[in-house]
């Protein structure tokens, strides 16, 4: 049991969803990670300036992930509104830097694996949106 799992099953609000919501916070995080890293392998690489709009993405989605993983895991009293907005940013987001990311895919193993963190991601998100319809 990871230390997220433990947490989340040891809040005295319970939710129907909580699959869901471990399953979005995990993604967020990794994600988040994912893009970060990413971001850092493509100043990395030998012309950067071809890159800077894939960085400016990660960059974006790496925060929106973040934030979307810390909103989601509050679980005493959230805001509906506003966790819908957050979990359909992220799904922006991830969607996006996924795109570009694919654009870089073939050269870039890091771009590759960045877009496949960002659709599970959005998925995720997506999950987690429906559950709480």
């Amino acid at each position: 049991m990871t230390h997220l799992s433990e947490m989340l099953r040891n809040q005295p609000h319970q939710p129907s969803a909580l699959a869901a919501i471990e399953a979005c916070i995990a993604a967020c995080n990794d994600c988040a990670q994912s893009c970060t890293s990413c971001a850092d392998a493509c100043m990395a690489e030998r012309d950067p300036a071809m890159l800077l709009y894939c960085i400016r993405l990660d960059l974006d989605c790496t925060d929106l992930c973040a934030a979307t993983g810390r909103i989601v895991s509050r679980m005493t009293k959230p805001n509906r509104a506003l966790t819908e907005a957050a979990l359909e940013a992220c799904i922006i987001a991830c969607g996006a830097c996924a795109d570009e990311c694919r654009e870089h895919a073939e050269m870039h193993a890091h771009c590759r694996i960045c877009a496949e963190a960002c659709d599970a991601c959005a998925e995720a998100c997506q999950s987690l949106l429906d559950a709480m319809k």
